[in-house]
């Protein structure tokens, strides 16, 4: 649909019984000026159809599906480009992927590729089974004692000699899809606070607290590691991800649905071909309200990365975060296609103990970008479980609603 039935798609939406609400933000930019309405509804909800069990993998404060799925359903086609210069653990791309839709994704950090590219191309289960029965877990030649705060030393010694082998295949180019998708199950099931985690109870398995804060967690409980297989752990996780799975989007003949992944800047994504997008769905990190360099750094050992040399955006000051998606948004402004749009998720944060929504600071850098602004969509709902988990609420940290921009690319605009 073009921008003029998608606006009217908007204020006729009453999906989940109730009607779209709207407000007029006035904007000045570099000279430009404007007026773009705020649309508040629940306008998609966790409580509608589930999405694809593939999905179904931790990473900190990630969307979901139903928010790209929203986008994608409306304002692409079967094989356009979907983009995400911030893809994380891959909502966006997995999603356009299912949708029959080619994915084109950048995060900084390479462990989002680890992540997401399995999914897109995963093995059955009786190829995980075989590969497993087939990789000798009873060796390891790396010495890290200091995680036995998380594992007891047989579990610890199978995970290094996973680890290890992993890195033998792809030093020698020999992993495939098998390998990766048992590294990516394994990579989700390392921490976490039941008994199909390899750990001892820890925090919820988005992340990966530190040595010296595991070792408080066990004493405060009393617990010590147990041993652990890790073989039926992975072999139950890789069931219940691939339990959708059914080959669909791979059914569209003559369609190019081969995912290009990159791990470079978001301001400067130069192996992403320019206009290859018909749509970017993105989130970019929230001022510093989550670490993810701190949140991933098991998950980056277990790949072979040293977490501490990923250079993540994580900037402090509302000035600093705007420039740099403004910077972001020029190399969007690339990316898409002529009449391409971006939806740019953000979430409204406390800065200085004060409401400060990034929805405008958004809009101010898509404008100077050389975006059109086409409506802005505030997706009101209630916290999950997870957030309450967190001790979020909507008066203090944290996202209280999604909180989208909606851009076209038109040609006559250009980045100031």
């Amino acid at each position: 649909m073009d921008t003029d039935q998608f606006i009217t798609e908007v204020e006729k939406f009453n999906e989940f019984g109730t009607e779209t609400v709207f407000e007029d933000y006035e904007w000045e930019v570099n000279g430009r000026s404007g007026i773009t309405r705020k649309a508040i509804n629940e306008f998609w909800t966790s409580a509608q159809r589930q999405g694809n069990s593939l999905h179904e993998i931790s990473y900190r404060a990630c969307f979901k599906p139903q928010l790209p799925s929203f986008f994608i359903s409306r304002l692409t086609s079967l094989g356009d480009g979907v983009y995400d210069p911030f893809m994380g653990r891959g909502t966006t791309l997995l999603e356009a992927f299912l949708q029959g839709r080619k994915p084109l994704g950048n995060d900084i950090n390479p462990l989002s590729a680890a992540l997401l590219e399995p999914r897109i191309n995963p093995p059955t289960y009786e190829e995980v089974e075989a590969r497993l029965n087939q990789i000798d877990m009873g060796t390891a030649e790396e010495i890290y004692p200091e995680l036995e705060v998380f594992f007891h030393p047989d579990t610890l010694r199978q995970i290094i000699a996973l680890k290890e082998y992993f890195l033998r295949r792809e030093s020698s180019g020999e992993i495939d899809n098998v390998d990766r998708w048992i590294r990516m199950v394994a990579i989700n099931r390392l921490t976490g606070h039941s008994p199909g985690f390899f750990s001892v109870y820890s925090l919820p398995p988005n992340q990966a607290v530190s040595i010296k804060s595991q070792t408080r967690i066990n004493e405060k409980r009393d617990q010590t590691p147990e041993s652990k297989e890790i073989k039926p752990r992975i072999l139950k996780r890789s069931r219940s991800l691939l339990k959708d799975w059914d080959g669909a989007p791979l059914k569209h003949v003559g369609l190019d649905l081969l995912p290009s992944l990159t791990a470079e800047d978001a301001g400067h994504a130069s192996s992403i071909p320019s206009a290859s997008a018909t749509l970017v769905v993105t989130s970019p990190p929230f001022l510093d309200v989550v670490d993810y360099q701190g949140d991933n750094w098991m998950r980056c050992w277990f790949l072979g990365i040293d977490a501490s040399t990923v250079e993540i955006t994580e900037l402090k000051k509302p000035e600093d975060w705007k420039a740099k998606m403004t910077e972001v948004m020029c190399d969007l402004n690339r990316i898409l296609k002529p009449g391409g749009y971006l939806a740019f998720e953000v979430g409204e944060v406390t800065y200085k103990r004060k409401k400060l929504l990034l929805e405008e600071l958004v809009l101010e850098a898509g404008v100077a970008a050389g975006l059109e602004p086409v409506i802005i969509m505030i997706n009101d709902q209630e916290f999950t479980k997870t957030s309450n988990a967190w001790g979020v609420d909507n008066l203090s940290k944290g996202t209280n609603t999604n909180r989208i921009v909606l851009f076209e690319k038109v040609t006559n605009h250009l980045p100031n």
